[in-house]
């Protein structure tokens, strides 16, 4: 039986031709006031020691469901090319890593979780338990490492006395401003947030705490920067079973300002999980009053979209429709995590690893180019024998969106899997990820294409990191997400972070941030 006619009965959910219609209404939002609020002092001031101990394993607990199987092979796969990506590197150097005199109170956390974004003139660096500051002139360290709860640093309770992971550091290149965003994972489960007051991560910060709506955990929490609110989503887990997809608007106005805030919520039913929140880049803002667009993977041949818009005047006027389907061509899942947790091989003596194919992989990186807007997602497949990068180009979210272009990035003899996706403002698109077989150390590489290529087409890869090491008996996990970012500046150069090993271990992995740009981007 055709998946998208399983998925319209299921979740009682149509297509009138290509529109997405709502079937159903979701629940009433839950609105949650802030826990507290306040103004830190300079973070350069309150930089805390770095200390290290035994390896721990990140949390990350898995949804029950049936793996996203079609019975068609990929026809989008693509191999690469190997004439490599031609892109100008600027910066390409090591940062943060699990050695004992760089990891943070609390680790080294397996997997490191690698997550970035690029400000006006820094790069920060989160790697769950630890950040760094970086010049994005140099690459020369700013500041750290240092434990990720610095940022709430005096700030009293749970965010500042647990460092629990799960990470996002964003920049809010409208405001000019940096989000940390870190929750807590005992009860009572709270999302922290800090908001910088400038342009500079070393200094001061709003800081809040807001409780969950719901006394349970919220596991893999994503971060988008709208215009109006800061979108999160997570997994909600009851102490028994998943409890399905939230997602969450903070105050954006209010948390800049340094207000008291409120947040607004809607919890969907256990068939949704892992949404994101799109993401805002380049300088034009989607049309006025555009809601977030949040994308999850419905079935496997079609993708979820909700439109979220939020009323922080009148909260319950606040919407969270869908959800719609989007279809994309057929695609298998790679390493069934109910059977079978880790198929990513690695050269002996390496264990093999968790794809998280189950899920797209943050960002959700949405852009306005006046003439239409474009969101760009990727996520892990089957593509052939070997897991591949399936990546969508999706336009016209705010109305009826469709795919613009797809592929899968597939080599024979090489597995990519755990990507991370970006357009400059040229419409130039990068994609990085991790890559890895039998006979190949797990390293760093990206792809890329431009509009004069075919569509669905990447070129490359490029390798930026070449690993000299492999994960040895660590829990089979590795990255959980990696962060592909826009710099605000020129709205043309890409920063890629993603992890790798420079020698065989337990937990001693390393991480690598690269800078690059097209340069049919003026």
């Amino acid at each position: 039986m055709n998946s998208s006619r399983i998925a319209c009965a299921l979740r009682a959910i149509c297509l009138i031709g290509m529109a997405v219609v709502p079937i159903f209404a979701v629940a009433n939002p839950i609105v949650t006031h802030e826990l507290k609020h306040d103004l830190s002092g300079p973070l350069h001031q309150v930089v805390m020691p770095a200390q290290s101990r035994g390896p721990t394993q990140a949390p990350l607990a898995q949804p029950t469901r049936s793996p996203f199987t079609s019975l068609q092979s990929d026809p989008v796969a693509r191999t690469v090319s190997g004439a490599g990506l031609n892109v100008g590197i600027g910066l390409n150097f090591d940062g943060l890593n699990a050695r004992p005199d760089t990891v943070a109170s609390g680790g080294p956390f397996v997997p490191p979780d690698t997550n970035g974004a690029v400000g006006a003139t820094q790069f920060v660096q989160w790697v769950n338990v630890t950040f760094e500051v970086f010049d994005k002139a140099t690459g020369a360290t700013v500041l750290g490492p240092t434990p990720g709860n610095a940022f709430w640093k005096g700030f009293g309770g749970p965010c500042e006395t647990r460092n629990d992971g799960d990470i996002i550091i964003q920049y809010d290149k409208a405001a000019a401003r940096w989000i940390a965003a870190q929750p807590v994972f005992v009860a009572p489960f709270m999302y922290c947030l800090a908001i910088s007051t400038t342009s500079d991560a070393t200094g001061s910060y709003n800081r809040y705490a807001f409780a969950f709506p719901v006394d349970d955990f919220p596991d893999y929490p994503k971060l988008g920067v709208w215009p109006d609110a800061y979108y999160a989503t997570f997994n909600i887990f009851t102490p028994r079973k998943f409890a399905g997809a939230m997602a969450c608007a903070y105050d954006r106005a209010n948390m800049l300002a340094g207000n008291a805030a409120t947040a607004v919520c809607f919890q969907q039913p256990s068939n949704v999980s892992s949404l994101l929140p799109s993401d805002l880049d380049g300088t034009t803002a989607p049309p006025a009053g555009a809601p977030n667009f949040m994308l999850g993977i419905a079935d496997a041949t079609d993708l979820f979209i909700f439109r979220f818009h939020v009323d922080f005047a009148s909260p319950a006027n606040s919407t969270f429709t869908g959800p719609g389907l989007i279809p994309v061509a057929p695609f298998n899942e790679i390493c069934n995590r109910a059977k079978v947790r880790a198929c990513i091989p690695e050269p002996p003596p390496g264990q093999k690893v968790d794809a998280i194919s189950d899920r797209l992989m943050y960002r959700l990186a949405y852009r306005n180019f006046g003439d239409h807007e474009s969101l760009v997602a990727n996520h892990t497949v089957a593509g052939g024998p070997l897991a591949g990068v399936r990546w969508y180009e999706i336009r016209n979210p705010s109305a009826v969106p469709f795919v613009s272009q797809q592929g899968t990035v597939v080599a024979a003899d090489v597995n990519f899997w755990m990507g991370s996706i970006a357009m400059d403002k040229a419409g130039d698109i990068a994609l990085g990820f991790s890559a890895s077989s039998d006979g190949l150390d797990p390293s760093v590489e990206i792809v890329g294409r431009t509009p004069a290529d075919a569509a669905g087409n990447m070129l490359g890869p490029t390798t930026v990191a070449i690993g000299t090491g492999v994960q040895q008996d660590s829990f089979h996990r590795w990255g959980d997400y990696s962060s592909m970012a826009v710099d605000p500046q020129d709205d043309c150069t890409l920063w890629y972070t993603q992890e790798y090993y420079l020698a065989n271990g337990e937990s001693n992995w390393s991480t690598r941030i690269t800078s690059f740009k097209f340069p049919s981007c003026k």
